[in-house]
């Protein structure tokens, strides 16, 4: 049984390496004309250092063609210690970055096994790039709490219209000041470094249909994914201090936006449904003429 499962792996990889291989070229940034990634020098240069260059290096190599299997590693630690951890699916050579954030509020965690594949292969699609966290807040988590450990809302605590709100443990505690936290922090620096044009944060709240919800530049695209998604979609201004707010600010023309789920499990279906919905729109938003910002 155990060749047998070996021998199923190595014919997976085979498969999905022979899939890139063909796919890749009609939107590679290497080898189609489209602009590139930032070289390591560029990044250097915006961000102040050689070191934030190499940041998450190893979710961009192969940077080539021939291989589609998830690259995966640590991408920094919570206020108590805990291993945040980044997934990157599909082709790294292309343009139009998606990323995806399953878990801001440690009690709102069901995004945070969704894996966005296309429906036939089980593969990574060749026509997304796709980086995912599926828990920034692994404290809050295995608290039971909305808050990370240190009894911040992380939601709260970017500086985008940051404000002082409540006291720590509140349920909207912003923390002493904006980024104040280490998780936070982890994020905008994510964020920076891989420059998506489109951001989806997932939540959950007390309704019992899924709701995106945006405002501003992230509207267009927030829209799109609602259609895809087939859930409503609302038009809603930002509270204080939000990630998508802070990034909508911070890099015009990207678009970060929420999506709501119901509390409790997701189902299977569900889970499948939202992947597949995530890739479909990663194949787009490279697209010349369906920028994210583009009203």
């Amino acid at each position: 049984m155990t060749r047998l499962r070996l021998l199923i792996a190595l014919g997976s990889a085979v498969m999905c390496s022979a899939i890139l291989v063909t796919a890749a070229g009609s939107r590679s940034k290497t080898e189609a004309g489209a602009p590139g990634r930032a070289t390591a020098g560029a990044l250097a240069s915006f961000d102040g250092s050689k070191k934030e260059s190499r940041f998450l290096d190893f979710l961009q190599t192969p940077r080539r063609p021939g291989n589609l299997l998830a690259r995966r590693g640590v991408a920094g630690y919570s206020a108590q210690g805990r291993r945040i951890g980044v997934l990157q699916r599909g082709d790294p050579a292309l343009d139009g970055e998606v990323l995806v954030f399953g878990c801001i509020h440690g009690d709102e965690c069901a995004a945070s096994e969704i894996q966005p594949h296309p429906p036939a292969s089980g593969c990574p699609d060749p026509g997304s790039d796709i980086y995912l966290v599926p828990n920034l807040n692994p404290d809050g988590f295995a608290l039971g709490t909305r808050l990370n450990g240190r009894g911040v809302d992380l939601n709260r605590n970017f500086p985008a219209a940051w404000r002082p709100i409540g006291e720590r443990g509140d349920p909207q505690y912003s923390g002493p000041r904006p980024f104040s936290e280490p998780e936070t922090r982890l994020a905008a620096r994510i964020v920076r470094r891989l420059r998506p044009e489109v951001t989806i944060w997932f939540h959950q709240y007390g309704e019992t249909r899924p709701l995106v919800r945006a405002w501003g530049q992230s509207i267009p695209a927030a829209r799109r994914f609602a259609q895809l998604a087939k859930v409503p979609f609302r038009r809603l201004p930002w509270p204080a201090g939000t990630a998508p707010n802070w990034q909508n600010h911070r890099f015009p023309g990207t678009a970060s936006f929420v999506v709501e789920l119901p509390r409790g499990p997701l189902a299977d279906a569900a889970k499948w449904h939202l992947g597949r919905s995530i890739v479909r729109l990663a194949r787009r938003v490279g697209d010349d003429d369906d920028v994210p910002g583009k009203r």
